[in-house]
């Protein structure tokens, strides 16, 4: 008798466990020092499976964090479209989702640099779903922010000033990690991640202190 052919969901529960594993080392190790092998062994399965999957452990980084930051702006435009707050509120509400997501994902920065650099950031494709969404989030934000510099809530200033005070407040400390760390008295991992968990209430602070409307 033929043996049966094993369930299609078998080869995606695989696939799954790849990704998995990846996230988890890229996210405890780094993408530099991660091998395909190490990565594979966390997985439960053989090296040359691994390679039938993907074709390179650079292509296996560029989906896990793609399909990070999908999920990341999904749940950033349900609740800035759908849910509409203050424009302070809604800074808090970012700065703490952003944080969160940067220390699940501290290869996310350098991801996204390599993509801009290599000229295959989706910016590029408008039919790219992460283009899309990217779109969606930067002209709500957008909106909201124009909405209140018209309610006097905030200074009339180019939206970009603001927008760039607030990646780079989030953004930089996980790109500089390893000086920021060495050079701030060689503070360990845990004191890094407690300095960013700090930033949740810091930078909301620094941003409104930088565009508030003078006696509001």
């Amino acid at each position: 008798m033929a043996k049966k052919k094993e369930p299609a969901v078998k080869d995606l529960s695989t696939e799954e466990k790849i990704k998995a594993a990846a996230k988890k080392l890229f996210t405890q190790k780094g993408f530099a020092a991660t091998k395909t092998r190490d990565i594979a062994e966390e997985a439960g399965i053989n090296l040359a499976l691994l390679n039938y999957y993907f074709r390179s452990k650079e292509k296996l980084f560029e989906l896990v964090m793609k399909e990070n930051i999908q999920l990341f702006l999904g749940v950033m435009i349900e609740k800035i479209n759908n849910n509409p707050l203050p424009f302070d509120e809604q800074i808090v509400f970012i700065v703490s989702n952003y944080i969160d997501m940067l220390l699940e994902n501290p290869g996310l920065p350098f991801f996204v640099l390599n993509l801009l650099q290599s000229g295959n950031a989706p910016d590029g494709n408008p039919d790219d779903p992460l283009f899309k969404n990217i779109e969606k989030m930067r002209n709500s934000f957008l909106h909201n922010i124009k909405a209140a510099m018209e309610k006097g809530e905030i200074k009339h200033v180019h939206p970009l000033h603001i927008i760039a005070n607030l990646m780079g407040m989030l953004v930089f400390p996980f790109i500089a990690r390893p000086i920021l760390m060495a050079r701030s008295g060689n503070i360990s991992q845990a004191e890094f991640e407690q300095l960013m968990i700090e930033r949740k209430k810091l930078i909301p602070e620094w941003i409104k202190g930088m565009i508030k409307v003078s006696g509001g």
